[in-house]
């Protein structure tokens, strides 16, 4: 296996660079172009999707809007419910919630901006620190390319993302008949704040001697950045944010203000953050030798413990970074959901088309409020449940999982430990998400019950992790990509399917969408059955072929 999957870079890297002996050349950033299409080459089906799916949100959410909102009274009614303290800590500060253009911001802006910002950060580490684990960037740098060349392509195709999906995101605003001043500043507000990251990401591969270092310094980046935007809203005088918001390059994009002031200065200061960050990147790669990081590795304990050393025990301690973000997340979102929901069922008209498609068919408004509550919670236990799963893929990626079964240890025992990992973790998210958002809901609903209602989703992130081993075993090169679009349709049928005219037989035909939204909809036990019965069959399918396959590394 090893020998072949070497010969294909080799291969690859000669199909694409030039031999070095063909190069008079002796630059730094050498072959800068044909390492850019190299990348592009590699991951232009990743770019695709991120730059189309986020893009996509602008006319989906803009159209809901306007069914909810459909006159300025409800809009203005909307921006009394919005001027929150929770509303300000979780999306920024509603300082045009009174139009529909301030709404899409309070709607979209977060989710699309700290989106890119993660997208930018795992491409860098894909494209740098991990391809210098596996040896990639030392074979593509033994043709013709300068030392810089590589790393300065990288970085280059990272921020091509960002304004590609930022132009699209202006575009389709100008397509809803949105504010011309305002789109544009939309997209590049959100544009900014990942070309902010790609510098911020930069400096995490060159920090970090491994790829899991630097997603852990990336990603912890973004949820600092996050907090301090949060807490300088919170502490905001009335529409004015406080100083503290420019501590963040978040708060910088934020304060760009689409649809409102419509400030473009702050721009400037992202793009310098950007710039600063990857020249600062490039000055590192200089000084350090080729795989080594400027961060030393923390030197660990002389012997594991016995849980550590054993299979359950090492997939955790890999994880134990990632576990800790998502059950934050989860902590917050459950809070946040149910401090909001008694007001948010008080604001949606029960005669509205739309209210009834989005919150479903409960006797009061109320329940349908917390039923897409539930939704929601399931969806980010199926996302948490799906990136712990895919670490597994990883671990083979790398070729770190043909050292640890060179030992005595069975590939069963070893994807059985990625997958516990990932069931038992999905279910207390949501058992976690629902009892907080019953009790954060101020006597409005019963925590016990919204737990149970948030665990029925369980089956639905089962066949997903179901999809995903199946995938693993058959397809493996594959596998994060399909489960990353099934569980995409899946959430965009349930969320929106009878705003895209979906019957409700083909909204029930998907995962998310099978689940009865409790407490609005009456509880069924066959649809759980079902899914649950799915998710066994495609488990067992994808752990047989997985025992029987090679390893491959990518």
């Amino acid at each position: 296996m090893s020998t072949g999957t070497t010969h294909g870079r080799h291969v690859l890297a000669e199909k694409t660079l030039p031999s070095a002996a063909a190069a008079g050349r002796t630059g730094t950033l050498t072959g800068l172009g044909t390492a850019a299409r190299f990348i592009l080459r590699r991951n232009w089906l990743r770019l695709a999707i991120w730059a189309l799916v986020l893009a996509s949100m602008i006319p989906i959410v803009f159209d809901s809007q306007q069914q909810a909102f459909p006159t300025q009274a409800d809009r203005d009614a909307y921006a009394q419910v919005a001027n929150t303290p929770a509303v300000a800590a979780m999306t920024g500060l509603p300082y045009a919630a009174g139009s529909l253009g301030g709404i899409l911001v309070i709607k979209i802006w977060m989710t699309l901006a700290v989106a890119l910002a993660f997208a930018v950060v795992f491409l860098i580490t894909r494209n740098g620190r991990a391809d210098e684990e596996t040896g990639r960037t030392e074979l593509l740098r033994s043709t013709a390319l300068g030392r810089h060349a590589y790393s300065a392509a990288n970085y280059l195709v990272s921020a091509g993302l960002c304004v590609v999906t930022g132009l699209m995101i202006s575009l389709l605003c100008l397509s809803v008949n949105l504010p011309s001043n305002g789109s544009w500043v939309m997209g590049a507000s959100i544009a900014g704040t990942g070309l902010a990251f790609v510098g911020l990401a930069a400096i995490c591969g060159q920090l970090a001697s491994t790829s899991r270092g630097a997603n852990s310094l990336g990603v912890a980046l973004i949820g600092l950045f996050y907090f301090i935007r949060a807490g300088a809203d919170l502490q905001a005088d009335g529409a004015n944010p406080s100083a503290l918001s420019w501590l963040s390059p978040i708060g910088w994009a934020l304060n760009m203000r689409a649809f409102g002031e419509d400030n473009w200065w702050p721009l400037l200061a992202l793009l310098a953050l950007s710039a600063a960050g990857c020249l600062l990147a490039l000055r590192l790669e200089s000084t350090r030798d080729l795989g080594a990081g400027m961060l030393p590795e923390r030197r660990g304990p002389a012997a594991a413990g016995k849980f550590t050393a054993t299979t359950l025990g090492l997939t955790l301690r890999l994880q134990r970074s990632s576990l800790i973000g998502w059950f934050v997340g989860a902590t917050v979102s459950g809070l946040f959901f149910g401090s909001v929901a008694q007001s948010m069922s008080s604001l949606l008209d029960p005669n509205n088309p739309f209210a009834r498609n989005f919150v479903g068919t409960g006797h009061s408004m109320l329940d349908g409020v917390l039923g897409i509550f539930m939704l929601f919670n399931a969806l980010l236990a199926g996302a948490f449940a799906i990136q712990c799963l895919g670490a597994a893929r990883s671990e083979e990626e790398s070729g770190r999982l043909e050292q640890q079964l060179a030992g005595s240890l069975s590939r069963s025992s070893w994807l059985g430990a990625h997958l516990a990992v990932a069931v038992l973790g999905s279910g207390l998210m949501l058992l976690l998400a629902g009892y907080l958002t019953g009790l954060s809901s101020q006597g409005s609903a019963d925590p016990g019950q919204l737990a149970g209602a948030c665990l029925a989703y369980w089956p639905a992130v089962l066949l997903m992790l179901g999809v995903q081993l199946l995938a693993f075993g058959y397809v493996p090169r594959f596998s994060t990509v399909l489960t990353w679009a099934v569980y995409g349709l899946s959430m965009m049928a349930a969320m929106f399917g009878g705003l895209f005219s979906l019957s409700d037989d083909v909204i029930r035909a998907t995962p998310f969408g099978a689940i009865p939204r409790v407490p609005a909809e009456e509880f069924s036990w066959t649809p759980l059955a079902v899914l649950l019965l799915l998710s066994l069959v495609f488990a067992a399918a994808g752990m047989a072929r997985f025992s029987r396959r090679d390893v491959l590394a990518d």
